[in-house]
């Protein structure tokens, strides 16, 4: 209990970081999207623009008045309770997604070490849970990212489909049966990367690059994704599962005319969700699958 209870602090404070991490890709996303002539919101920019520091010179600071936080004002879960959700200095509310990612975060790194599906006996399965957790961070930055912008950074995704390369290598040379784990990776990468690329390619040629059916980031999100996931009959659950909560989210709002049929939704949070879902509960969802066939 111990444990997962110290698991689920560090697990807060990298909720913070992704939270933190977030802002200032949107900053930066700010400034190239102005240098190549894009239109960009001028007042999002003035707000954001303090962010774009060094590394040694950055530091955390409110949003809205822009003071720069102290420690105190810093620490995952208990300074957002203690302050209500509001900037200690100018007393505005911060809003929930920073408070959200902390909760969410803790609790997926104390139920990744709780449901952790092999033994942490060497230091392979020790760094492929470290790989994991190191995933996750990025997954709440892309989660967060897409939501609210509908884009998946490449400098995020990037680093996240890296991970998942090496966490399927070290299974790969940990497999008793290299073939059938190599032929189920394989599955994996063509239901939850290849089919999406398909549609991509084809609506791309068909009607143009703003009007594909999904993105380009999606695609490469969903490599990231089939790789950790390393099974093509999860990849097929992960993928159902999210498209059911598409639907479920989705459909209420086109039933009243809030939503069109050529509108545009985030799907980056939905692939997420699904793929987490079926991470968690995998031995179950193999085990339901073997019970129907």
């Amino acid at each position: 209990m111990v444990r997962l209870i110290l698991i689920g602090i560090l697990g807060a404070a990298f909720g913070s970081f992704a939270g933190a991490q977030v802002w200032r890709l949107r900053a930066r996303q700010l400034v190239e999207d102005k240098k190549a002539g894009e239109k960009v919101s001028a007042k999002e920019l003035k707000k954001l623009s303090p962010l774009i520091k060094k590394a040694s010179k950055d530091r955390s600071r409110c949003l809205s008045c822009g003071h720069i936080l102290a420690w105190y004002d810093l620490i995952p879960l208990v300074s957002w309770l203690s302050l209500r959700g509001k900037c200690r200095y100018c007393k505005k509310f911060i809003g929930w997604t920073e408070f959200l990612l902390e909760v969410g975060m803790a609790a997926l790194f104390a139920l990744s070490v709780f449901l952790w599906p092999m033994p942490l006996a060497s230091f392979w399965q020790i760094m492929m849970l470290a790989l994991w957790l190191a995933a996750l961070v990025l997954l709440a930055i892309l989660f967060v990212y897409d939501l609210r912008w509908l884009l998946l950074p490449d400098i995020v995704n990037i680093p996240f489909i890296v991970l998942g390369a090496v966490f399927a290598g070290i299974k790969l040379c940990l497999a008793s049966d290299f073939t059938s784990t190599l032929t189920s990776l394989l599955g994996a990468v063509f239901v939850l990367s290849g089919i999406y690329l398909l549609l991509y390619l084809f609506s791309k040629a068909r009607y143009g690059e703003d009007k594909t059916w999904v993105g380009f980031g999606d695609v490469k999100l969903g490599l990231g994704l089939s790789l950790f996931l390393g099974n093509w009959l999860l990849a097929f659950a992960a993928l159902f599962a999210a498209n059911l909560i598409g639907t479920i989210l989705v459909l209420p709002s086109m039933l009243t005319g809030k939503l069109r049929g050529n509108s545009r939704i985030s799907f980056g949070p939905l692939l997420i969700a699904g793929f987490l879902i079926v991470w968690l509960f995998s031995e179950s969802i193999l085990n339901l699958y073997q019970f129907i066939l």
